[in-house]
């Protein structure tokens, strides 16, 4: 017999869920087809709908759905004692923040992510700064609002990650410092490999058919999902029967598009993986944003740029490009799609010094909320640090503060996780390669469904059933490990660049 007190709970939620899809649908038409002077009425129309979303959330009604499940627990299942106790969690934090807050930050993410666009057209900072002091000025009052114990930075980190704090971020970069800095040292000083082959005339048309082919080879569902272009990458879910990808396209640079799609794939993949059944709940949902880049790192590095898939896949892209790639055999391909050089762009950037395009935006964002830092000083700091960590001379704003999407979004807190994703994932594809028979040769063979079959089974199909490190230790024995990366990393690159 059904849990009557447990079914109101569900319609209810699944009644926001609705909401906040309905919302997440104009992020994605503003990102994609929005007319440039039609900023005003959208931002307005987010507002509403956000703010619906919250009335709804921290309504009585909401609190009497909760307080009835909590005075019967005992009629409840195991996964409804989930969902229950995750909803429950966020609703307390929601109830934070009263309606005005919601509908200030809302107004104030949507300026500012236009002011941004404005500002990277101009390939200047001051055209965004305003909007961006007003934005982070509202994340450290909502760090206040919902508290913390060590540090502001870490209520909004939990956001992302939950129960990670920016001590053991400290603690992870001194990781990345003492190990990986002077192995990428160590590799600059041998001879360079060749990448001349990505940077030439690549035909956008010809890209874009590309990029369809491949997605669906390596498993996206184009019957529950589709692909678009934007200024920058991202993957946006309204239920895991429609997840939507986007991509950029450089005719002058293929690896721009090519692992920015295999990266977007792999949290598409994700969300088509994630239960149906239950839609709009905890146990629908992905677990954090570290173990959802988990899955696009993977895809992109572990796979996507492995010398089983150049043998698998390579023969394809050779179809498209036939030109571009005479004389480059498969070897060559493999070395060059992993070039290690620093680069400003991290969205280019290889899979070494991609950490440290990390540390640099999480050390900048954690002295903006701690208010040690000015946003005015950002292009002076930002620059500093990459002449320090990556040697390197940054031309103007757009190769530089202005290169990313986040901050206009008022994702602080997001960045980090980039970085637990590569290293959950190298942790997660050195443990399929022990439980799936011939991993490397099926890839090698265009196979690459038994992996995906492995990830639905022991991520996907969990939604929030286990925190990130239950997860990690559920599937590997272990909690989150920096040493699986440097391993993944030393056997890779020491075929490369013997």
């Amino acid at each position: 017999m059904e849990n009557q007190a447990y079914q109101n709970f569900v319609e209810y939620v699944q009644k926001i869920t609705d909401l906040n899809y309905a919302t997440a649908l104009l992020h994605w038409d503003k990102e994609v087809n929005l007319p440039e002077q039609s900023v005003a009425s959208r931002s307005r129309q987010l507002a509403t709908l956000t703010g619906l979303v919250h009335q709804m959330f921290t309504s009585s009604k909401m609190e009497d759905l909760l307080g009835e499940l909590e005075s019967g627990l005992k009629d409840l299942s195991e996964d409804q004692m989930i969902n229950f106790r995750l909803v429950k969690k966020d609703y307390l934090r929601a109830v934070r923040f009263d309606e005005a807050f919601v509908m200030r930050r809302t107004n104030a993410i949507s300026k500012a992510y236009h002011d941004w666009i404005a500002a990277r057209q101009a390939n200047d900072f001051k055209l965004f700064q305003a909007a961006l002091e007003d934005l982070i000025q509202i994340k450290r009052e909502e760090a206040h609002i919902l508290g913390f114990e060590e540090h502001p930075y870490d209520a909004l980190l939990d956001e992302f990650e939950p129960g990670y704090s920016s001590a053991q971020l400290d603690r992870l970069f001194t990781d990345v410092r003492n190990q990986l800095v002077d192995f990428a040292g160590a590799i600059r000083e041998q001879q360079q490999v060749d990448d001349s082959f990505l940077y030439q005339a690549y035909p956008e048309d010809t890209q874009w058919k590309f990029s369809l082919e491949l997605l669906d080879k390596l498993g996206y569902n184009f019957k529950k999902g589709r692909q678009d272009k934007s200024p920058h990458p991202f993957t946006i879910n309204f239920g895991p029967d429609d997840v939507r990808v986007t991509t950029i396209i450089d005719p002058n640079n293929f690896a721009n598009m090519c692992w920015s799609c295999i990266h977007e794939l792999g949290h598409a993949l994700y969300e088509q993986g994630l239960p149906i059944t239950q839609y709009g709940m905890p146990l629908g949902r992905a677990i954090s944003l570290g173990i959802h880049e988990s899955q696009s790192r993977l895809y992109e590095n572990n796979l996507g740029r492995s010398m089983a898939f150049c043998k698998g896949f390579y023969p394809m892209i050779e179809q498209y490009f036939p030109e571009q790639l005479k004389g480059v055999d498969e070897q060559a391909f493999f070395k060059g799609i992993n070039k290690v050089i620093p680069s400003p762009i991290r969205i280019e950037s290889d899979e070494l010094h991609y950490h440290f395009h990390i540390m640099i935006r999480y050390e900048i964002e954690k002295a903006l909320i701690e208010d040690s830092l000015q946003v005015k000083d950002i292009p002076e700091i930002w620059n500093n640090k990459y002449k320090s960590y990556l040697g390197l001379d940054i031309q103007d704003d757009n190769t530089g503060c202005l290169q990313d999407i986040h901050w206009s979004h008022g994702s602080i807190g997001y960045f980090p996780t980039y970085s637990l994703g590569s290293f959950y994932a190298a942790q997660f594809y050195a443990q399929a390669e022990k439980e799936i028979d011939g991993l490397e040769d099926k890839v090698a063979s265009g196979e690459t469904s038994l992996l995906l079959k492995w990830l639905r089974n022991q991520i996907h199909e969990h939604g929030q059933r286990y925190t990130a490190d239950e997860l990690c230790q559920k599937i590997t024995g272990e909690s989150l490990n920096f040493s699986y990366f440097m391993d993944y990393a030393k056997k890779k690159y020491t075929l490369i660049y013997s």
